[in-house]
């Protein structure tokens, strides 16, 4: 299957080198561009991209913004690229809806293997940027998020027993295979659990499921 790309960046030669290096993929169709954040929302409603490359820093919106209004009204998963490896950038970007997050610095091929990962529905995170994630929530800096979230989803409920206890392991940031260790079971049932626990829960990937693991209580800041 193809996958269509909507490109947005307010740096018309940047655009331009990302669509040269991702038109020269067989299975990747750059459909459209954007130079900011408005014109991204506006032309994910039109286009209907499955995966869209998303500057952070433009002008009239910014990239975050546009992010969590496009995760929240489509199914479009989005790649946020910046110039900075800011940890302010990779938290806000990822508590907007963002499945991925890669510096402008990183090969080509680097960006076109992102575009197939995200569009196989993964989430696209080295580990040393998950640890940092976990790090970052560990060390209570999750606690304003969590503060927005006061009542516990009523999704944990549709969980069952051995789903919460997955879910547990992950957002201590263990792998699959570290979890089916763990748990004396093989790895392809500790994968058919996480896909049941993401379906339940709502959430796009693993990484938003870790995010949602914090602000819900699943796993204590800090504890």
């Amino acid at each position: 299957m193809t996958t269509r790309v909507l490109l947005v960046d307010d740096q018309e030669l940047v655009r331009a080198g990302f669509r040269i290096i991702l038109d020269a993929q067989p299975d990747v169709d750059v459909i459209g561009e954007a130079a900011n954040g408005q014109e991204a929302i506006e032309r994910a409603r039109q286009l209907r991209p499955d995966v869209i490359c998303m500057d952070v820093q433009m002008p009239v919106l910014d990239g975050l913004a546009a992010t969590r209004a496009i995760t929240a009204e489509s199914d479009a998963a989005v790649i946020m690229l910046t110039t900075f490896d800011r940890d302010d950038y990779l938290f806000e970007a990822l508590s907007a809806g963002a499945s991925g997050f890669l510096l402008k610095n990183s090969s080509p091929e680097q960006l076109v293997e992102a575009v197939h990962t995200i569009a196989a529905g993964n989430a696209l995170l080295s580990p040393v940027v998950t640890r940092r994630v976990i790090e970052r929530f560990a060390g209570g800096a999750a606690a304003p998020a969590a503060e927005r979230n006061l009542e516990r989803s009523a999704a944990l409920d549709e969980l069952t027993e051995r789903e919460r206890e997955v879910l547990h392991l992950v957002a201590q940031g263990l792998s699959n295979t570290e979890i089916a260790r763990r748990l004396y079971v093989g790895e392809a049932t500790v994968k058919s659990h996480v896909s049941k626990i993401l379906q339940k829960l709502g959430v796009r990937d693993r990484i938003q499921a870790v995010v949602f693991a914090y602000e819900n209580g699943v796993v204590v800041p800090g504890g």
